[in-house]
């Protein structure tokens, strides 16, 4: 699993004990306070560590806060279910599962509120959460080019312009269903959402 935390310092050994501790006991702590009375203090004991131990490692609450969501999605993996929109069904059904956890869905939803407000909160989103899930966009397509669904894309720019576009038109859809909407993003939905991302709405193009 990655790495969520700063830059690693020099000088005693970090805790992988510690570090987990610290971010479940975030987790919990938005579920009971939200992000505005969620306060260092109060994750530090809930940890059971000092609040010192928090600072070594998470420069205030809002890097702790997303760090702490970001390790939920981390747990996504691209199952291989044999074709590309089997595969792509997998995910989404993993992706709201995630989300309809009170921790993640108090958690992303406020630390977006926040972004809109904090370029550097955002930034800390866009890398800690956007950048490192592109990561199951590439695996499915490299999986789906080497079955001969999709066909290769060999110029970088435009490969990854087609990264972003998958991934937010994905990521977009899940989130705004699930906690916009409210609604649930269950199989037949997400079978649905399947076939319009691969086939689109059957009209010609421009």
């Amino acid at each position: 699993m990655q790495s969520r935390s700063p830059a690693s310092r020099t000088g005693r050994p970090r805790s992988a004990a510690a570090d987990a501790a610290i971010l479940a006991a975030t987790r919990e702590a938005l579920v009971d306070l939200g992000w505005s009375k969620l306060t260092l203090g109060d994750v530090a004991a809930r940890a059971g560590v000092a609040k010192t131990t928090i600072y070594r490692r998470w420069p205030g609450k809002n890097e702790l806060v997303v760090d702490a969501v970001a390790e939920l999605f981390d747990e996504l993996e691209l199952p291989d279910r044999g074709s590309l929109a089997a595969d792509i069904e997998g995910v989404v059904l993993q992706f709201a599962t995630i989300l309809a956890l009170p921790e993640a869905r108090s958690g992303l939803m406020a630390a977006v509120a926040e972004a809109t407000r904090d370029e550097a909160l955002r930034e800390r989103i866009r890398a800690s959460v956007v950048d490192r899930q592109k990561r199951l966009v590439l695996e499915g397509r490299a999986r789906a080019q080497a079955r001969g669904e999709l066909p290769p894309e060999p110029d970088p720019a435009s490969s990854a312009r087609t990264v972003d576009l998958i991934f937010d038109m994905v990521a977009g859809a899940v989130v705004h269903r699930t906690l916009v909407s409210a609604e649930p993003a269950d199989e037949e939905w997400v079978r649905g959402f399947t076939r319009v991302l691969l086939h689109g709405l059957g009209g010609q193009g421009r």
